[in-house]
């Protein structure tokens, strides 16, 4: 990638305002400091340093500015259940609406003289 002036100005500062240990990374000779950046950015508290960051990456390309969204996973959070019985706490996952149905629908159906059984 080619560094135009200002991004050069930027990782400059960005090299200063960084804490210590990730300092050796941020350099000009090394080509995965933008890479480095994006890591650091969720973790950085620092508003000025977020937006020097969010700037040098706008500078860079959409590419990189899709670097500092959120990464969403697609396996959705489970939820957890707390079940006490006889003084035992125990924490269950909670199947999801979607599991719960699914596994209804996987039920064999109870007959009895050509008439279904509810329970």
């Amino acid at each position: 990638m080619q560094y135009s002036k200002p991004m050069i100005d930027l990782i400059l500062e960005l090299r200063r305002r960084v804490p210590s240990q990730l300092k050796p990374g941020i350099k000009l000779a090394n080509p995965e400091v933008l890479q480095e950046l994006a890591d650091f950015y969720p973790h950085c508290k620092e508003t000025v340093t977020r937006a020097l960051i969010k700037e040098l990456f706008q500078m860079a390309g959409d590419d990189w500015m899709a670097e500092l969204e959120p990464k969403s996973e697609a396996k959705p959070e489970k939820s957890h259940q707390v079940k006490v019985y006889r003084g035992q706490v125990t924490l269950t996952e909670r199947p999801n609406p979607g599991e719960e149905e699914a596994k209804k629908k996987d039920k064999p159906v109870r007959m009895y003289r050509g008439q279904v059984v509810y329970r």
